[in-house]
């Protein structure tokens, strides 16, 4: 039996979406989501991000930029005892970038291909886990990838409240303020593993 883990978007879900961030000083931390990320660690989930960053094809940031913007954020969980387990990204875009770039992937949200990578490479096991996610894109993959999806209102989220809740097959989907309700709600979920 694999392990249990909590798989996270990154921008409007933890970090504010501030369209395609290149700048460590952009970094701005949802309010309490390191602290749901320390719960989350206590608890013995595995966290891990998965998250679509176009902006490499776009040119907008390459890959070193983009790891130490991963390394900053896992520093600023370090000061306070907690930490992301992996992160996964896409750095391509169908449309646009170099020939290593500009390509249709299985990676980029929401095909589930990160999710896929993560639950390979960790040993997770994926029915006992779940996505929290501000986007369309991270419901459907997390779905397609057999995880229970949380959408929460941060980032995009209201702008996908109402599609959530007119779409049927999107009618078990819990939906949450913030990835702090979201969070304790797996924790105190009669049904988590």
């Amino acid at each position: 039996m694999g392990k249990n883990a909590v798989f996270l978007d990154r921008d409007g879900t933890i970090i504010e979406d501030v369209n395609y961030l290149s700048d460590l000083r952009d970094i701005t931390w949802i309010k309490g989501a390191k602290e749901s990320i320390k719960a989350l660690n206590e608890a013995g989930y595995q966290v891990v991000i998965v998250t679509n960053q176009s902006g490499i094809a776009r040119g907008l940031l390459d890959e070193s930029l983009l790891q130490r913007v991963h390394q900053a954020i896992n520093d600023d969980l370090r000061h306070l005892g907690a930490h992301i387990d992996a992160f996964y990204y896409c750095p391509h875009h169908p449309d646009i970038g170099s020939p290593q770039y500009k390509k249709i992937c299985s990676c980029r949200k929401p095909e589930p291909g990160l999710i896929y990578q993560a639950s390979q490479d960790m040993d997770i096991d994926l029915e006992r886990s779940f996505l929290i996610g501000d986007n369309l894109r991270d419901i459907e993959a997390g779905l397609r990838a057999g995880l229970t999806p949380i959408l929460v209102l941060t980032g995009k989220g209201k702008d996908f409240k109402e599609r959530i809740l007119t779409v049927p097959t999107y009618k078990s989907i819990k939906i949450f303020p913030s990835i702090v309700e979201a969070t304790r709600w797996i924790l105190t979920s009669t049904w988590c593993f």
